[in-house]
């Protein structure tokens, strides 16, 4: 878009303030609760500012719930479920990006069809599945299905397809390089861009992930964050206690938080990276 006078430049700059502002307001309001009793949250008018009752709500949360222990379960899902899913995705991208095997056209258009499917439709015969594996109760169902799905395998590829010559992988092959060896030590370092916007969005998938840990799990030693809330949330023996319930949500949202911050350069680079073809 041209922005030719100085008086379009100061409407687009106000527009985006303006819009990232009221972004920003839904976790302002949810901090700000977090600091205060559910009285002041209920009095009127509503408090603007943090208050004073945030050790309480933290205190209150502890005794409520093993809070750390869920969060260590979140992180331990969420980080190993990306990682393989980097690793599967990445080798399933290449594989159909640069090799020309008997039905690779029929079978990339295969695994982009399951995308058209949606995920409650098999819940049933997934669960039985688990079942049969004998995963019920175990992180094994949080993180193994899911590891090669269709968008992660299509987003790999049409990055390797736009940025990976031929070239450079018909050298490594002249040099006596072995395939692995060509995909891990040539292809994958120059896959940071595309590898760390697929890394962050499957990231914060799992870490949201509701329904799965809702259905599999039963312990209370092997509960993620959002079913622990969540039963925070609905338990009448613990009271309507809100503050407490949002500095548990405000301490659920913190790392996504930190790690949108510290990656989103590299979390533009590799949504744009692909647009132009290198």
């Amino acid at each position: 878009m041209q922005l030719d006078s100085p008086l379009k430049k100061l409407g687009l700059y106000l527009f985006l303030i303006i819009g990232g502002l009221a972004m920003l307001i839904p976790f302002y309001w949810m901090f700000v609760l977090s600091t205060r009793t559910t009285s002041e949250i209920f009095s009127f008018p509503p408090p603007l500012i943090f208050g004073h009752a945030a050790l309480d709500n933290y205190s209150n949360l502890l005794k409520a719930t093993p809070f750390f222990l869920n969060l260590w379960n979140s992180i331990f899902v969420a980080t190993v479920h990306t990682l393989l899913v980097l690793l599967f995705c990445s080798m399933g991208g290449y594989a159909f990006a640069m090799y020309d095997f008997p039905g690779r056209k029929y079978l990339f258009a295969a695994v982009l069809a399951t995308v058209m499917i949606p995920w409650m439709a098999g819940i049933v015969p997934w669960f039985m599945l688990m079942k049969t594996l004998g995963w019920v109760d175990s992180f094994n169902a949080l993180i193994i299905p899911g590891i090669a799905n269709a968008f992660g395998i299509f987003w790999m590829r049409q990055y390797i397809s736009s940025n990976i010559p031929n070239e450079l992988l018909d050298a490594a092959k002249i040099d006596g390089c072995p395939e692995f060896f060509i995909f891990f030590r040539v292809v994958l370092p120059l896959l940071k861009p595309a590898v760390s916007a697929l890394g962050i969005m499957t990231f914060i998938h799992s870490w949201n992930n509701f329904l799965v840990p809702l259905i599999i799990i039963k312990d209370e030693k092997k509960l993620t964050l959002p079913i622990a809330l969540n039963r925070l949330f609905g338990d009448p023996t613990r009271g309507f206690d809100v503050g407490v319930m949002m500095m548990g949500t405000t301490l659920a949202v913190l790392p996504l938080l930190l790690v949108f911050i510290f990656a989103a350069k590299k979390f533009m680079d590799g949504m744009t990276a692909g647009a132009v073809k290198g």
